[in-house]
């Protein structure tokens, strides 16, 4: 059945599950979002709105290639529909890494958006693309491509300041993003690169307060649907660790992993990255040591975050423990600590 088929009464029930959906959506209820979509459906099932609707719950829910396919259903279905574009290109970039699919996503956006507002969603998530291809000259082009500004939207005074840090105008940056966290304070991630963009800017102070806000407010924030339970999480862990090549398993105490939310105040007093996805501790590097070991805490809710959905969180611990493990016990002292000073991936806006 078509729109144009539809009785004015079917028209109202069809809005009615549309609005109820999104609804639930900002509630966080996905499974009463879903629910809605699909009755949405039932009555129009040529809708590109409730394709899209399904489309952003999947994603929530951490099903990624269905959000994918809902989203390229909406597209086919109204090959002008910015938004599914938008949100396709995003699912795209996080957690799928599929950045050509993105790019070329991103570019038909463009070539549709009139306002603003819908020009700078498409640059921002274009430039995610390209830095996660690792294309960064072409990330640079793209920040040229901005509007000057101001923006009416703070989240794209925090996103546009944030794409200037990672081409390194660091300068650029920092009006924006302190901008962005003045008009809203409760934003963690315009306080987390705020804390970067001051450390760099050797107000180690300031940024650590920044990041200490950053941290408080990450802890505000939900966990994602799927989150596991520590214990789960814990076990998850050490099926990463166990998974290591022998070289780098060597070096971790196996009876001393363990799992908290984020890194301790303490911590990030004395220089830990408030995102960081683990910390070795306790590092045993005596001359006279034959065996140097370490223990390990992993940081679930930055791992979460990071890695998008359950099947990633394993490959995301696992990964983090070779960087650490070959910073602190293989490489040479000064390359080590060069690392230690790179932050943790972050793609999430």
């Amino acid at each position: 059945m078509g729109t144009d088929d539809l009785t004015a009464r079917d028209m109202d029930q069809f809005s009615a599950h549309l609005d109820r959906g999104w609804d639930l959506v900002q509630r966080g209820d996905s499974e009463g979002a879903e629910l809605s979509g699909k009755r949405a459906l039932e009555i129009d099932s040529q809708s590109p709105e409730a394709y899209n609707l399904l489309g952003y719950v999947a994603a929530l829910k951490g099903e990624f290639e269905d959000a994918v396919e809902h989203y390229t259903q909406a597209i086919a279905l109204d090959d002008t529909y910015l938004e599914a574009m938008l949100n396709a290109a995003e699912v795209y970039i996080h957690p799928l890494g599929e950045f050509d699919d993105a790019i070329a996503m991103c570019e038909h956006a463009l070539d549709l958006a009139e306002s603003e507002d819908e020009v700078v969603d498409a640059l921002l998530l274009h430039f995610d693309a390209l830095l996660g291809r690792g294309d960064l000259d072409a990330a640079k082009v793209i920040v040229q491509r901005f509007p000057k500004g101001p923006f009416d939207n703070p989240n794209h005074t925090f996103l546009v300041g944030r794409a200037y840090y990672e081409t390194g105008a660091i300068e650029e940056s920092r009006p924006l993003v302190e901008d962005a966290v003045k008009r809203n304070p409760t934003n963690p991630e315009a306080q987390y690169y705020l804390g970067l963009i001051l450390d760099e800017l050797g107000e180690a102070g300031l940024g650590t307060q920044a990041f200490l806000r950053s941290r408080e407010l990450d802890l505000e924030q939900p966990a994602p649907v799927w989150s596991l339970t520590p214990e789960t999480f814990q076990m998850t862990a050490k099926r990463a660790l166990a998974s290591l090549e022998d070289d780098l398993k060597r070096f971790i105490r196996q009876e001393e992993v363990y799992v908290c939310d984020v890194p301790g105040v303490e911590v990030v007093v004395d220089g830990v990255d408030p995102r960081a996805l683990l910390l070795l501790d306790s590092v045993s590097l005596a001359p006279d040591d034959p065996n140097p070991t370490a223990r390990v805490f992993v940081y679930q809710r930055n791992v979460e975050r990071l890695a998008g959905a359950i099947e990633y969180v394993q490959s995301e611990i696992r990964s983090a423990l070779e960087r650490e493990l070959t910073a602190a016990f293989l490489e040479p002292p000064a390359e080590a600590e060069a690392n230690a000073q790179l932050p943790p991936d972050s793609t999430a806006h």
